[in-house]
């Protein structure tokens, strides 16, 4: 059928989204262990091909996978998870489809393409299982606990001791005891529980919290002075609040401002009164150091 010059552009760009999307779950495919999730991707990576072929069939050119992007949403699969990568490559695509949306009412077929790319491949990655998203509780309550306690009491430390190599000291054997004391309540609260492991549950915890707290006492091992090392420690805590809430709420479909602002909101505060309890306790106890 005849198309426009637009109406090709904007074939084109789907084209090209569809072949690059065919190599990519076909290649994750490949690298899967779980049965469920390689059959999954390649049910996707098949019907890709055939959106590609669909698509070919208009505009009547043959196009080249893009290999960078393939190698870049295979990088992310490998380490920030398959579910993240799937979901980000899902949501990166959305502008082209909206563009592409456009053709449904005057060629032939692409409704149908639209209609199966919102609904069938969605409910197919919603069926992949991955077993780390299922311990993202953990990680949070590892996370957020060192977070808020740690930059509370860093921020506390800061004013009382106004000594860094102290205040660094005492949060790191602070930070660790309280990661141990983490991972053994997470072990317990769990181990009740049906289809999660205890043990890799409270290491998960474990994890999240000592990684946070080696994080966050940095500044004040690398800075000389307080002043300078508590704002870059706040800094981090935010970085560090913001990159797992966009984490979660590409792989679980979650509203990253709400998430984020909750979290940071949280830290943020106990932060500000943790510094004015150390304040006080230094005024009114007469502690010099």
């Amino acid at each position: 059928m005849d198309i426009n010059e637009d109406q090709r552009r904007k074939l084109l760009i789907e084209q090209q989204n569809e072949l690059d999307s065919h190599h990519i779950y076909r290649r994750l495919s490949r690298l899967m262990d779980n049965e469920v999730n390689r059959d999954v991707l390649a049910r996707i990576s098949e019907d890709e091909l055939r959106h590609y072929v669909f698509l070919r069939g208009l505009t009547s050119e043959d196009l080249e996978p893009n290999t960078a992007k393939i190698s870049w949403y295979i990088f992310l699969a490998r380490v920030l998870g398959l579910t993240f990568a799937v979901k980000l490559m899902e949501r990166g695509e959305e502008e082209a489809q909206k563009a592409y949306g456009s053709l449904k009412g005057s060629i032939p077929g692409v409704r149908g393409l639209i209609e199966e790319e919102e609904t069938h491949e969605k409910n197919l990655i919603d069926m992949i299982d991955e077993e780390r998203l299922e311990y993202v509780g953990s990680i949070v309550l590892g996370l957020n606990d060192a977070l808020v306690e740690l930059t509370g009491t860093l921020a506390g430390l800061s004013f009382a001791f106004q000594n860094n190599r102290l205040i660094a000291l005492s949060g790191l054997i602070t930070g660790i005891a309280a990661s141990m004391s983490m991972g053994a309540s997470e072990y317990l609260s769990i181990r009740a529980e049906e289809g999660k492991n205890a043990f890799r549950a409270s290491l998960y915890t474990g994890a999240a919290y000592i990684l946070t707290v080696v994080l966050l006492v940095t500044p004040f091992f690398v800075f000389n002075s307080y002043l300078m090392s508590l704002p870059v420690t706040l800094i981090l805590g935010v970085l560090v609040i913001m990159a797992f809430n966009y984490y979660v709420s590409v792989a679980k479909d979650l509203s990253f401002r709400k998430q984020f602002s909750e979290m940071a909101g949280i830290s943020l505060g106990v932060s500000a009164l943790s510094f004015i309890v150390g304040a006080l306790v230094k005024i009114f106890l007469g502690v010099e150091i």
